[in-house]
């Protein structure tokens, strides 16, 4: 009785639907996606060749002197640091490391670009906030995986669809650190330099954003990590990095190679981690 009546309503098509969303997408905006995908690859691939063609000695040394500076001259950092990439490079995953940074730091500072300006409307705008939150819930459940799909569908394969999944991915924390850094602001030094005359800009970027900058650069860190999670899952659809290395492994069963291509991503995940707290906080 009871299936009978679930089976009263018709199956809604919302696979043939979404098809058919998409290849209009595909063909309605071909005009924007081909452009993107051939100037923000080609981009790419000039920043990786530039840091490929830098030696490797030269690379670990200013990573080490800055995570010593950054770190307040401890050497903590600045000695891991060295290990790492030494290890990286020993291994012979250099050209991969490059090609994987390249990648994070694009999706990062793309991620940053929109999610902070985004995060900013919503602490300013009760609408804005209703609208963009259940977006931002369905980013951020939305199975990694499923991203492929419309990165493929709009760019083909390589690194810019890679950088696409990753910023659908990574975008959340910076666009909820920013809005809830924003709203925790004291309403009294917000009401104080309202007093004092300064403009809604002026009260923005010389009282808010200053105010909220920990809070925000809490949301970049995760974003960061976020976008270098998506590392091996993105290799899937053709972009270069160490996850095609973790890939290869797992697909001929290669334990060893996997296990030391996985490392690779660990050992930069951690870098870029302590540099990005650090960094905030000596802000605090």
């Amino acid at each position: 009785m009871l299936n009978t009546v679930l089976d009263f309503v018709p199956e809604i098509p919302i696979a043939e639907n979404t098809k058919k969303f998409t290849d209009w997408l595909t063909d309605t905006f071909a005009f924007l996606f081909d452009p993107i995908k051939e100037n923000l690859e080609s981009f790419m691939e000039f920043t990786a060749d530039n840091l490929i063609l830098i030696p490797p000695v030269i690379v670990i040394l200013l990573v080490a002197v800055l995570a010593f500076f950054i770190s307040g001259k401890k050497f903590g950092l600045a000695a891991f640091s060295i290990v790492g990439l030494w290890l990286i490079y020993n291994q012979g995953f250099w050209d991969h490391l490059m090609n994987t940074f390249t990648l994070v730091l694009i999706s990062s500072l793309l991620s940053v670009i929109i999610g902070v300006p985004v995060g900013i409307l919503m602490s300013k705008s009760k609408t804005a906030e209703a609208i963009i939150t259940p977006i931002l819930d369905f980013m951020q459940t939305m199975p990694a995986f499923v991203y492929l799909i419309p990165a493929v569908a709009f760019f083909g394969i390589g690194m810019v669809p890679g950088v696409f999944a990753s910023l659908i991915f990574a975008t959340p924390p910076t666009v909820r650190f920013t809005n809830l850094g924003i709203r925790q602001v004291s309403k009294e030094l917000v009401e104080a330099s309202e007093a004092f005359g300064s403009t809604g800009s002026q009260k923005l970027f010389k009282v808010e954003l200053p105010m909220a900058k920990a809070t925000i650069m809490a949301g970049i860190n995760q974003t960061v990590m976020l976008a270098l999670s998506m590392v091996v899952i993105a290799s899937m659809i053709g972009a270069p990095g160490l996850g095609t290395e973790v890939l290869s492994a797992l697909q001929r069963a290669q334990v060893g190679t996997g296990f030391v291509a996985g490392v690779g991503i660990v050992i930069l995940a951690i870098i870029i981690d302590r540099f990005t707290q650090t960094v905030n906080t000596k802000n605090k």
